[in-house]
């Protein structure tokens, strides 16, 4: 097995910070109001312009976001009613650009979602 680069674990390192906090302030899933969260993101493909988007990923329970690809549906049922089409426009806008983020652009990321989450234990 391949060591992972400083940029991947630093990656993985937001991500798990970034998912931690979105799975904190859903606590149900957006989309069935099931338990077992994970961050499942409204638009596949998880390009990197909307990857740490808070109002592109929400918390989905395994079913909806594995098993039923997203819940595509009652997922677009909850950005209407929660944002407006706007916003929804504008996450499709920005799903078509790409990011290329640096390892510290990453380390910066990871330690804003820690202390968003520690923020939202207190």
């Amino acid at each position: 097995m391949a060591k992972r680069s400083p940029k991947q674990k630093a990656k993985a390192a937001a991500w798990k910070a970034f998912s931690t906090y979105i799975r904190l302030r859903d606590p149900r899933c957006v989309t069935c109001g099931g338990a077992n969260q994970q961050a499942g993101h409204f638009i596949d493909g998880r390009n990197n312009a909307v990857l740490f988007s808070e109002k592109g990923v929400h918390s989905q329970c395994y079913r909806c976001n594995v098993g039923l690809h997203g819940n595509k549906i009652e997922y677009y049922r909850f950005m209407e009613k929660t944002y407006g089409a706007p916003t929804i426009e504008k996450l499709l806008k920005e799903s078509k650009q790409t990011i290329q983020y640096k390892t510290h652009d990453y380390e910066r990321i990871a330690e804003e979602y820690k202390a968003k989450c520690k923020e939202l234990l207190k």
